[in-house]
């Protein structure tokens, strides 16, 4: 049984408080309640409507909204609604009875293919989030974790696959070329999709046979400096990778040499533009945000 850990976010709207997941809670769509009549087919929804102070409960793929009246602040119940919601779902309570409408209908996805800078590599985006951090496969071994991408190997001409948010990068052998096989790989994942299949058997995943450092960096022992290029490469660099179908994760940081190490994943692992961007790109931009602190950036392939 999966282990739900959660975390609480305000949005911007101060009515309305968010409860973020760790996985999924539901398998495509999104859910709004009013009341508890029309909460009848989601027993999270309607525990939460027996608090006065519940106005709106939103139940997306993997969080739950609440809006309140203004009786009460959020400062004073947020913890309890917490725990509330934990342990109902830690203990296999339902979020949504999706049986009735999965039996009725496939729910419609979108999938279109998108080239990037690496020629090897096709960014196929849906219309959804896909997963919760970002998975790198570089064989069907590495893929126990994922039925997604075990199906996606048993093509002859993919690679590797990466998975992040609301995208998979595919890796292809030379064997074949794009325009020959690039609508069979978008047919095949958006049908996956529609028919409900799982992409990884828990909402994150962490390969145990790799030693690369997890997406989400615990910078609690890092020095000032790491801090500070963590920071950047997160807000600056990541953002513009993953439109090309990567990923950039901070290695090390040598204080000495003043070099960074950092880690290409998906599209940008192997990519031959890739030395060109660190280069004129990631390494400039840290040089002159962090003058006299980098000199140069060293990439490795994930």
């Amino acid at each position: 049984m999966l282990n739900y850990t959660v975390e609480i976010k305000p949005t911007n709207k101060p009515s309305i408080l968010k409860f973020e997941f760790n996985e999924f809670l539901t398998k495509q769509k999104g859910y709004e309640y009013h009341n508890i009549e029309e909460a009848m087919k989601s027993p999270i929804a309607s525990q939460l409507f027996y608090l006065p102070f519940v106005k709106t409960v939103y139940i997306s793929q993997n969080f739950i909204a609440i809006e309140k009246f203004n009786i009460v602040e959020w400062a004073d119940v947020q913890n309890e609604i917490s725990e509330q919601l934990l342990k109902h779902i830690n203990d296999g309570g339902k979020i949504v009875d999706e049986k009735e409408e999965d039996s009725v209908s496939k729910i419609p996805v979108t999938v279109y293919a998108e080239s990037t800078p690496n020629p090897s590599v096709i960014k196929f985006v849906a219309n959804k989030k896909l997963v919760l951090e970002s998975a790198e496969f570089k064989s069907i071994d590495d893929a126990e974790l994922s039925p997604l991408a075990q199906k996606l190997f048993h093509f002859p001409f993919v690679k590797e696959i990466f998975m992040d948010d609301n995208y998979i990068s595919i890796n292809k052998y030379d064997m074949a070329e794009w325009e020959e096989i690039t609508n069979e790989l978008r047919g095949f994942i958006k049908d996956y999709l529609e028919e409900g299949g799982k992409i990884l058997e828990s909402g994150k995943v962490q390969s145990k046979k790799t030693e690369a450092p997890t997406p989400e960096i615990d910078t609690s022992n890092l020095d000032d400096i790491s801090k500070e290029i963590v920071q950047i490469l997160e807000e600056y660099v990541k953002p513009a990778v993953a439109s090309d179908g990567g990923n950039i994760m901070f290695k090390s940081y040598n204080a000495e040499s003043k070099d960074v190490q950092v880690i290409l994943q998906g599209a940008c692992s192997g990519c031959p533009s890739s030395t060109i961007t660190l280069k004129n790109g990631i390494e400039s931009m840290l040089k002159e945000m962090l003058q006299g602190k980098v000199d140069t950036v060293t990439a490795f392939n994930g």
